[in-house]
């Protein structure tokens, strides 16, 4: 540990990432607790239920939804931006070329993705004003206070975009990723918080306590173990001479992971189910109540599409991010082949047929991952402490990520110090 943290302060640039990256994350804590002003802030604890989108997506904002600050929107405009580009991609045949374009096409498309962030934005910053408007929540009903929160949550969104693009190229990590990570790691002192009241009232017991930080160890493991998962498929290229000089004839993989998806499907799926929960609290008719406490959190209906939705997201969006013909196609191009199968179409019916049987594994691992907290609560009786499989595979993703690119600069470091 000691030589870990020598190698750490020896290094300038990672230290400067990292000092860069925290102050960031200072800012982001502070305007979390920034409300918006005129808003009335007991109706909007009114609307926080368990199970309903609101409270979902108040777990990527840290808390701001809640407390209705200038990030009540996080940087969710900004994912769903990204997710509809990367479908679009697949379509659009601009965007194709663009993102064959290299450093030049990404830039393109993190223009456009930029745009869509605004334009998504305000409208759900309206969506989100108009709700309080009818629930009486605003000191001013008018249309001009309406149009001025939705300036306000639009341009905090915003900034969290630019926040975590400046983190990406001066700090370290994913900024983006690292906003969802501070986000849902900033609600863990309330989760401890609630575990120590419970122990204090007697609701639960230490045995009960220390099997809830069991699990949560195993699961954690578990994530880990799968997320790092690869079925790596063996490739040969054959030797090529160009000019004078030779070139190929060495052996590689073409990795394939075993959680190709992430977290998305799960995002998905959760949407979805809590959509009736959440029209349910501003819709009070007969019939979709009655959807809504058929489809509520921890019911069996709503284990079972969850799992189900899970699974078939994890597909829909696999087949939309990985693309078995250019994979093909590249490796016959540099002179790759799979050994005992054909370069071309041959080559691709294999590794769609790989990918399908891991994606299966990956789906199930995701569906179990995501029920699992039903069963925890009834299993430990620890209720009103998210653990799900959202937050888990976030926070393991984005660490092992940053992780990763601060092991490169390490290396980088003493690659340098070596050669000179």
């Amino acid at each position: 540990m000691s030589n870990i943290l020598e190698n750490l302060l020896s290094n300038k640039e990672l230290k400067d990432r990292i000092i860069f990256t925290f102050v960031m994350f200072v800012i982001f804590r502070l305007g979390v607790h920034i409300p918006v002003p005129g808003v009335d802030a007991s109706v909007i604890e009114s609307l926080f239920s368990a199970g309903n989108l609101f409270g979902f997506l108040d777990l990527f904002a840290g808390g701001a939804l809640s407390k209705f600050s200038i990030f009540a929107m996080s940087i969710t405009p900004y994912i769903n931006a990204s997710i509809i580009m990367q479908l679009l991609t697949a379509v659009v045949p601009t965007f194709e070329e663009w993102r064959k374009d290299g450093q030049e096409g990404y830039k393109k498309i993190q223009k456009v993705t930029r745009y869509g962030t605004v334009f998504l934005g305000f409208i759900q910053a309206f969506g989100m004003a108009y709700g309080l408007r009818i629930n009486n929540a605003l000191v001013d009903n008018s249309w001009f206070y309406v149009l001025f929160i939705c300036i306000v949550l639009t341009a905090g969104t915003c900034l969290l975009m630019w926040i975590g693009e400046q983190i990406t190229e001066k700090g370290i990590g994913n900024g983006i990723s690292l906003i969802i990570f501070a986000g849902i790691v900033a609600r863990f002192p309330d989760a401890v918080n609630t575990i120590i009241e419970y122990l204090k009232v007697g609701t639960i017991s230490p045995f009960q306590c220390l099997l809830f930080l069991v699990i949560a160890l195993v699961m954690i493991a578990v994530v880990i173990e799968v997320n790092e998962g690869q079925r790596r498929i063996p490739i040969q290229y054959a030797k090529r001479v160009i000019g004078r000089k030779m070139y190929g004839g060495h052996n590689s993989f073409l990795p394939l992971k075993v959680n190709q998806a992430g977290v998305i499907p799960i995002i998905f799926a959760s949407s979805i189910l809590m959509m009736p929960v959440t029209l349910a609290q501003f819709i009070h008719v007969g019939w979709i109540q009655s959807v809504a406490n058929f489809f509520s959190w921890g019911t069996w209906a709503n284990t079972i599409c969850y799992a189900f939705l899970i699974v078939v997201f994890t597909y829909f969006y696999t087949a939309i991010t990985v693309n078995v013909q250019d994979l093909a196609d590249n490796m016959k191009k540099y002179g790759g082949f799979i050994p005992g199968i054909r370069p071309g179409k041959p080559t691709m019916t294999y590794v769609d047929k790989v990918l399908t049987r891991i994606t299966l594994s990956g789906a199930i691992f995701l569906a179990v991952i995501a029920i699992l907290p039903n069963f925890i609560g009834n299993l430990t009786g620890i209720q009103g402490v998210y653990f799900g499989g959202t937050a888990l595979l976030i926070i393991v993703g984005v660490a092992l990520d940053t992780m990763r690119q601060a092991q490169s600069l390490m290396v980088n470091r003493h690659y340098q110090g070596f050669i000179k």
